[in-house]
């Protein structure tokens, strides 16, 4: 039962590599394995079978989630956008409650470290505004060194909680072809931009894994400002009270949801 519940979890996390908005380092705070697996990852060759055992199911799940799921939860966010942003803002929420538990057992709160997720808050809401503003217009003709770097820089939005990758993409100019060379499985595509994202990835993680050892309050505050933020682009059109009320229902549903996977 805890593989499955583990590769629903990489699922989603994989989902969360296409879906514009949604952060896969917010989903793996979400589910409260952000820290783990930064630890995981890092330090895999000090303890290769306990690592492999916690790895595994999320990484199996995380490529279904990139090659299948986030086909079906584009379909579902354009046929039930309300239930499906409602229920994603409540695993968002979810997750920052956890948070907070979590924060409070490690280290005293103190009221000046809101400045960092005060800080973070407003540098999410502008990253969502960006999203909105920027296109889609695809680069021709890149070259691999041009992919790498965007894998690279890509990392970032996968790596860092709140900050998404497909503005990073949008603003390269490759996010179609991303998306287009995914669901194609067109490897000259994802190659380069794969060395790219797995060496932005560890030199990212190792700055997070830091910032986590040196400043824990002062980084999961910003952690969760930049979550926060990305619930901007979720938030659904309602029409109706009874739009708002399915919204407020499916919102529990995704609190709940972060609960049961966090047993």
């Amino acid at each position: 039962m805890k593989f499955i519940i583990e590769v629903g979890k990489g699922i989603l996390i994989g989902a969360g590599c296409i879906l514009p908005g949604i952060s896969s380092g917010v989903l793996c705070v979400i589910f409260g394995i952000y820290e783990k697996l930064l630890e995981s990852i890092l330090n895999f060759f000090k303890d290769i079978k306990e690592n492999t055992k916690f790895l595994f199911p999320i990484a199996i799940g995380g490529i279904i989630g990139v090659i299948l799921f986030s086909k079906i939860l584009q379909y579902l966010l354009y046929k039930y956008p309300v239930q499906t942003k409602s229920i994603f803002i409540g695993l968002i929420l979810g997750g920052v409650i956890l948070l907070f538990k979590q924060m409070d057992t490690k280290e005293k709160f103190k009221i000046k470290n809101l400045f960092y997720l005060v800080i973070s808050l407003l540098i999410g809401i502008s990253m969502v505004y960006i999203e909105n503003k920027i296109g889609t217009e695809t680069k021709e003709n890149v070259s691999n060194l041009y992919l790498i770097i965007s894998g690279f820089l890509m990392s970032i939005g996968i790596v860092v909680p709140g900050v998404s990758n497909t503005i990073i993409l949008m603003l390269l100019g490759v996010y179609t072809l991303y998306l287009n060379s995914v669901s194609t499985l067109y490897l000259p595509i994802l190659i380069p931009m794969g060395i790219g994202l797995i060496l932005g990835s560890l030199i990212f993680m190792k700055i997070i894994k830091y910032l986590l050892e040196k400043f824990y309050i002062q980084t999961i505050l910003s952690i969760i400002g930049f979550t926060l933020g990305s619930i901007l682009v979720l938030l659904p059109e309602t029409q109706s009270i009874l739009e708002i009320v399915i919204a407020f229902l499916w919102g529990i549903v995704g609190i709940y949801i972060v609960k049961i996977l966090n047993v």
